[in-house]
């Protein structure tokens, strides 16, 4: 017989204004369960989240917590005012019989010393305070509203593997597919209003949501009724961007082999990218760039190389430079020494990650149009304001409303909208995930993958790094940064180490470099550190091997090209065909491991 629930909502209703938010939504949250709840920006999920904690009352339905549970809830934008440091704030919410050493463990796990003014925190700082404190009392039950906003990525591995340990119940919201496919047993969507549950994780929620879609969208037809507007985008998009998915993986995937081409050495290994072929294709070059903030490193002599059509991430701590790197790359910033040289004809449109540059009182349409009536210039072609908004997920009724009023999503939505309204050839992207539901990241990926210029983006949101870069510029601490080709999943293999450990191993002392990371390595990497003679071996012989794979390759695709072969010898097409396929996986699984390898011989030399 299972247990009966910890906490159970049911029937909610809650308004805002004269618009109804929750009609009829609810939760059941049982021992030990991981929930992920989802929905779209402005759908309602934080108000649930915060009538589930108690934090606000709903106009209707039922709230149930079991006596002597204990909970957590952690806001969007948590309150730790009222207290003199960082370790006031946690230990206050500790129970007589909570172990403040647990919580002392979790700052220093979080890169906090405690002694933090709460006044003074930036707001990845205050998100980690405001974890500890909602760790430590190990509740029951745990409610985290967005726990990975203005965290970096070994903050975020490192509070996976702390939330994967709890016992308690955990009810998570977050657009970081990859934080919600890693923790959650269970999906509650949130969808017009009233919920409905799937009991599998956010893993297989987005197939699961498309079959009930449809089968709405059938039932619908049958009854003849008319499907909102509002809702088309989202009803007919998902279909859409499945039945897309094959074309724009297969893009990506071009695209990474190109970038892997040309920073693959022959003769004398060094990783450095070729130039380009054609005058017009190189974007930015970078030769010996360095650069420091009094006498903290920030690049040391760095380069690089941008190809138009590259996508290019880059990804590291809070602190490590990433926004400086950025700036410096686009001209916008003056390197200490080295040069920056941007190509010829470059249309720029950048999207500020603070939001700074929306005026608040300005109305939707008047932002998108620039106050000049109501058409969208589009890539140099008049658009009516109304078509464009609804392509971003704005309704009509939107149009006058003022930007200020908009959600933190919606007006990182106002915000693409006009990026991508201009004329361009390279776009620069800061932090763009920031606040947005996942069909907005969906819509995003699939604007970038029909980009045909240039990208350049910061970065925490490993799935959207992984759907979108060919390439990846990597901090590996104290100055020094590295260019890999392929998302964030082929860096880390080709490291072949977590995302912290470079870092923690040349600056130990860096406040951005989080102590106690599961991925962190047990000993660090230093001169008396030797390759293995397996290593050794592998990197003497895997040339031979990738150069075998690529005659064999070229073999099969002469055959392949035959237009006469399929009707000849249906067999042997068959077979060549699945030969191909394998021998190109086996050529990228090599390459892999020769970069991971010599990487590993430059370390161990230098």
């Amino acid at each position: 017989m299972a247990a009966p629930p910890l906490l159970l909502l049911d029937g909610i209703r809650f308004s805002l204004g004269n618009t109804p938010l929750l009609q009829g939504a609810g939760i059941s949250v049982s021992p030990g369960e991981r929930l992920a709840l989802v929905g779209r920006n402005g759908s309602g999920k934080s108000t649930l989240l915060r009538i589930a904690a108690g934090e606000l009352e709903p106009e209707g339905g039922t709230r149930f917590l079991q006596p002597g549970a204990t909970m957590r809830y952690l806001a969007q934008e948590p309150d730790l005012s009222g207290h003199k440091t960082v370790e006031d704030y946690v230990m206050s919410g500790l129970g007589p019989s909570d172990d403040p050493y647990r919580a002392r463990a979790l700052m220093e796990g979080l890169g906090l010393t405690g002694e933090e003014d709460p006044a003074r925190l930036s707001g990845g700082e205050a998100r980690r305070a405001a974890l500890a404190g909602a760790l430590a009392p190990e509740p029951d039950i745990l409610l985290l509203d967005e726990p990975t906003n203005h965290l970096d990525l070994p903050a975020i591995e490192w509070l996976e593997g702390a939330l994967s340990a709890m016992r308690g119940a955990l009810v998570l919201i977050s657009h970081d597919r990859r934080f919600l496919s890693r923790l959650s047993r269970a999906t509650l969507w949130l969808d017009r209003g009233i919920t409905r549950r799937l009991d599998r994780g956010f893993g297989e929620f987005e197939a699961w949501r498309e079959e009930q879609l449809e089968q709405e969208e059938q039932a619908a037809h049958k009854l003849g009724r008319q499907i909102v507007r509002e809702e088309h985008w989202l009803r007919h998009g998902v279909s859409g961007r499945r039945k897309r998915n094959m074309r724009r993986v297969g893009q990506l995937q071009e695209l990474r082999a190109a970038r892997r081409e040309r920073i693959k050495p022959t003769g004398t290994v060094v990783m450095q990218a070729a130039e380009a072929s054609s005058s017009g294709q190189l974007v930015i070059t970078a030769e010996g760039v360095e650069k420091a903030w009094g006498e903290t490193p920030i690049l040391r002599n760095f380069s690089t190389r941008i190809i138009k059509g590259d996508r290019i991430g880059i990804v590291g701590a809070n602190g490590a430079g990433k926004t400086t790197l950025l700036n410096i790359l686009i001209g916008k910033l003056p390197p200490d020494a080295g040069t920056v040289k941007l190509g010829t004809n470059i249309a720029m449109r950048a999207l500020d990650q603070l939001r700074a540059t929306l005026n608040p009182t300005q109305t939707l349409a008047d932002t998108l149009t620039d106050g000049n009536g109501d058409q969208v210039w589009v890539d140099g072609k008049p658009r009516h304001v109304i078509g464009y908004m609804q392509d971003f997920l704005f309704s009509p009724e939107q149009a006058r409303t003022p930007v200020g009023k908009l959600s933190g999503g919606e007006r990182g939505r106002v915000l693409l909208a006009k990026a991508l309204a201009a004329p361009s050839n390279l776009l620069v992207l800061d932090e763009p995930t920031n606040d947005l539901d996942l069909e907005t990241l969906d819509l995003l990926e699939d604007l970038l993958a029909d980009y045909a210029g240039t990208v350049l983006l910061v970065s925490h949101d490993r799935d959207f790094l992984d759907r979108v870069c060919t390439g990846i510029i990597m901090s590996e601490g104290n100055g020094r940064w590295q260019d890999y080709a392929g998302g964030y999943s082929d860096m880390l293999n080709q490291r072949g180490e977590g995302i912290a450990a470079r870092s923690a191993a040349r600056a130990p002392r860096e406040s951005t470099t989080l102590r106690g990371t599961a991925s962190a390595p047990t000993s660090p990497l230093g001169s008396s550190r030797r390759m293995s003679f397996k290593d050794q071996h592998a990197l003497t012989t895997l040339p031979v091997t990738m150069e075998k794979l690529h005659k064999e390759i070229g073999v099969l695709q002469n055959w392949l090209a035959d237009p006469g072969l399929y009707a000849r010898d249906p067999k042997g097409f068959q077979q060549r065909t699945a030969a191909l396929a394998e021998r190109q996986a086996a050529l990228e699984a090599a390459e892999g491991e020769w970069l991971r390898l010599e990487m590993l011989r430059e370390e161990i030399d230098g």
